[in-house]
């Protein structure tokens, strides 16, 4: 039998099991949040350098298709060089974080959960770029983030969690549905506790927050809604979270499309069939990548 919510929540509350971000990357993130004229090269290469892990992963990643480089880069400097601060500091950012599940899941894959991340943060930039929201980037990092609250729930609430995923399962539902269901909140909650702890920018606590929830006077409701219909998208696709849901689901009349056809003329204009097609063409590479860098 679950517990009821409050205990759970409190046990969530806790949060001491979790692990951190690798030591480097608040720094990092930190340095990043300057303005570009004022950032060097150098020091980035020598903040990523400190953990040896995480710059051989950065290498890795830094190699794909997927992130624009189609010459062998051999060096964190070459990487930085040839794809540039930002796309670097994404690649970090989404090596640090794909170690944090627990290693025993039981029936839970953690591969297709950082498919579905990694796939989520890649569709965020590139729908980005094609409705001229202002920082790519940012969606990146609010794409790769967005679901942290089932790590949170992973360590902290394991056997909970399982029933939770085990009936999403079985009928074919979102996630959040079977969460709320079953423990009487989401990961959305759990997320929120850990953006906090680990000091994440107010814009990516609101979407990591926000992105299941009503949302359209959020602050900043543009970024959330890039990552409700990118996290629809990929979840429609094969980047999901290692089911299929049986729903249909009509995307143009989700909430994130209001929010952003108000800020975003571009929208209008966008091409749906195209931008499906682009994401089906992501996911051979996201298979590998996250096989290669993920360690079991």
């Amino acid at each position: 039998m679950i517990p009821p919510k409050s205990i759970l929540l409190s046990r969530v509350e806790g949060l001491r099991q979790i692990p951190t971000i690798p030591a480097v990357l608040q720094p990092l993130l930190r340095y990043l949040e300057l303005p570009t004229e004022q950032l060097d090269v150098r020091k980035i290469t020598d903040m990523i350098a400190q953990d040896k892990s995480l710059a051989a992963q950065c290498l890795q990643m830094a190699n794909s298709p997927l992130f624009g480089k189609w010459q062998k880069v051999e060096s964190l400097k070459d990487a930085i060089v040839g794809l540039g601060i930002q796309r670097v500091s994404d690649i970090a950012m989404s090596c640090g974080v794909l170690n944090l599940l627990p290693k025993d899941l039981g029936s839970i894959n953690p591969v297709a959960f950082w498919e579905h991340s990694l796939g989520c943060a890649l569709v965020c930039r590139h729908f980005a770029r094609k409705i001229s929201y202002k920082d790519p980037s940012k969606a990146y990092l609010a794409g790769l983030l967005h679901d942290i609250g089932i790590v949170v729930n992973l360590w902290v609430l394991p056997a909970e969690f399982r029933t939770a995923f085990e009936l999403a399962r079985a009928e074919g539902i979102p996630l959040n549905e079977a969460e709320q269901r079953t423990l009487g909140f989401t990961h959305c909650e759990s997320g929120r506790l850990l953006a906090e702890r680990w000091g994440l920018a107010p814009d990516l606590r609101e979407t990591v927050s926000l992105h299941h929830t009503t949302y359209e006077s959020a602050e900043h409701a543009g970024l959330i809604a890039l990552v409700e219909l990118s996290d629809l998208l990929c979840r429609m696709s094969g980047l999901n979270h290692g089911y299929i849901e049986k729903r249909e689901i009509n995307l143009l009349k989700q909430t994130g499309i209001a929010v952003l056809s108000r800020r975003h003329p571009d929208l209008k204009d966008l091409d749906w069939a195209r931008l499906t097609f682009e994401l089906e063409s992501y996911m051979d590479e996201v298979h590998s990548l996250v096989h290669a860098i993920y360690r079991k």
